[in-house]
Formats: structure tokens, C-alpha cells, sequence
């Protein structure tokens, strides 16, 4: 409805409340006296309607607030169950737990995960930052990598697959030199950071976890032809028990779910350049 259509609409439910309505076709100007003085017999017979209906108003918005309050609380668990609460996990598995994150490390990456499900969601956030990372194009430190996440019957065959993935002539062909080093006066910038994790199949010895990443790809710089983009994919990781921490057997990876793009202003190359120096990563925890 246009802003004329709510002032004529307005005007035919009660000509009287407009002082320049038109009245039987012609603009007349009414003048309104104060009550007591003249006996305004529109309005006064209009008003206690009027009063009626603010009432009823007023009382149904009441209700409605009372009966939102009530559902809203026996959402959160009725007769006062937390969120934490164990059985209400399985209704909400993309909440956080607020289980703090482990402390150990094992060649820079977070280590020493609980053998649960919960374990095995945060260290396949933290595999897939590993993994997802600009270390992966330096055969230096693309080993130490595999080394420190992967499950000793596997490492060869992952070691072997990503050093097929990552070659010198995929380096070549980004703009980087055969050990992964950026160009001078260029920044590379290959981050990965985990939007959520979830469980595709667990057993107390293997699980497979997919976790829904945003990650950032290209070089910073004035002349560079490779300019710093953003991409969604989803990345599985298989993961089996060690005997002390969860490892990785295998990986594989898809796109999206990819939302549609917002309408931030595009950084200079520059920002970028300074924000992943100073920006440093995290350790997830489911």
C-alpha cells in the first residue's frame, strides 16, 4: 500500500479525524472544540469505539508477548535443562559444546583429542586447517604436515598423493617458486577455516567427519595475476583411533554449500596482505 492509499483509507474510515477531509464532494475546513465546549457529537460518538478497540489491542499483544515467553522458555528445556544437557545434544548438533580446547601439539598442529565423537569433529576441524593450508605447497613442509596427522598405515599413501597434487608444475603455474615461496613483493595467502563439523559415521575406532570450510586462495600484490579469492567446500576426513589420538586415513573434498556472496567493498591488496600476517589461526573445538 502506497502513502496516499493509507491517507485515502484513512480518510473513509473517519472523514472527521482529517480537519481538510472532503465532505459530500467539496473541502470543507471543520473546526474542532475543545470537549465540554459545543458538544462534538462526531467524535464523542466515535470515541468510545475507538477506546474499544486500542483495548483490545493492547491485550492481544500482551498475550502474544506471554505466549512467546512460555514457548521460548520450554525451548531452551522446559522445566530448566541446560543446553549442556547430554540428552538434548542429538536436538541441537550445531551448537558448541564450550568443551575447551586440547593443549598438546604435534608439529604445530593441535593433538591429544578425546575419543568421542565430539574428539573427533575438533580434530577434523584442525586436520582440515592443516591440510588447507600454505604449507602444503613446500614439500619441506607439506611432509611434516602428513607426518603429524596421518595414521602410520596411511602416511605413505597420503604422503605420495599430495605430493602428486602439489607439484612443482602446480607451483609453477600460481606464480610460486618449486618450494612454495611467494614472488618478492607478494604475499601467498592459502587459509582454510572450518564453518562447522558433522559426523558421518562413528565407531569407537574409526569415524568419518565432514567439515564445511570457507578458505581463501591467491597473491597479494600490485602485479599480481592471482588475486587473493574466497571459495566454499566441504572436506571428509576418515579418521581412525590410534591408541592415543585420532588419525587421519584419508581425505576428499567437494564444493560448496556455497551462500550467496554479500556486498562488502573488495579489500585492497595490500589490506589482505597485512591482515593474514597479522591475523594469526585458531584451535577448534567442537
Amino acid at each position: 500500500m502506497s502513502v496516499g492509499d493509507e491517507h485515502d483509507s484513512r480518510r473513509t474510515e473517519d472523514p472527521y479525524s482529517d480537519p481538510y477531509s472532503t465532505v459530500g464532494g467539496t473541502r470543507q475546513t471543520r473546526t474542532r472544540l475543545p470537549e465540554g465546549e459545543g458538544g462534538d457529537v462526531y467524535g464523542g460518538a466515535r470515541r468510545p469505539v475507538r477506546t474499544s478497540r486500542s483495548l483490545i489491542a493492547v491485550v492481544g499483544v500482551v498475550v502474544l508477548l506471554v505466549a512467546a515467553i512460555a514457548f521460548a522458555n520450554r525451548g531452551d528445556g522446559g522445566s530448566g535443562g541446560s543446553s549442556d544437557d547430554p540428552k538434548q545434544a542429538g536436538a541441537q548438533p550445531t551448537s558448541a559444546t564450550g568443551t575447551k580446547p586440547v593443549e598438546g601439539k604435534t608439529g604445530g598442529i593441535a593433538s591429544g583429542f578425546p575419543q568421542t565423537e565430539q574428539g573427533a569433529q575438533s580434530a577434523a576441524a584442525n586436520y582440515a586447517v592443516a591440510l588447507g593450508s600454505d604449507g602444503m605447497f613446500s614439500p619441506v613442509r607439506r611432509h611434516g604436515i602428513v607426518e603429524s596427522l596421518a595414521d602410520a598405515a596411511s602416511k605413505d599413501k597420503l604422503q605420495s598423493g599430495f605430493d602428486t597434487n602439489y607439484s612443482p608444475g602446480l607451483n609453477q603455474q600460481i606464480g610460486l617458486t618449486a618450494d612454495g615461496a611467494a614472488p618478492a613483493g607478494t604475499t601467498f595467502v592459502n587459509r582454510t577455516i572450518p564453518a562447522g563439523t558433522k559426523v558421518q559415521s562413528y565407531a569407537p575406532q574409526t569415524t568419518s567427519v565432514d567439515v564445511w570450510c570457507i578458505g581463501m586462495f591467491g597473491l597479494t600484490g600490485e602485479k599480481s595475476t592471482k588475486p587473493v579469492t574466497s571459495s566454499w567446500f566441504t572436506m571428509t576426513l576418515k579418521l581412525t583411533w590410534s591408541g592415543s589420538d585420532w588419525k587421519v586415513l584419508e581425505t576428499t573434498q567437494k564444493k560448496g554449500p556455497t551462500p550467496v556472496a554479500g556486498d562488502n567493498a573488495v579489500s585492497g591488496s595490500e589490506e589482505i596482505a597485512n591482515a593474514v600476517k597479522e591475523y594469526g589461526g585458531f584451535t577448534y573445538a567442537r
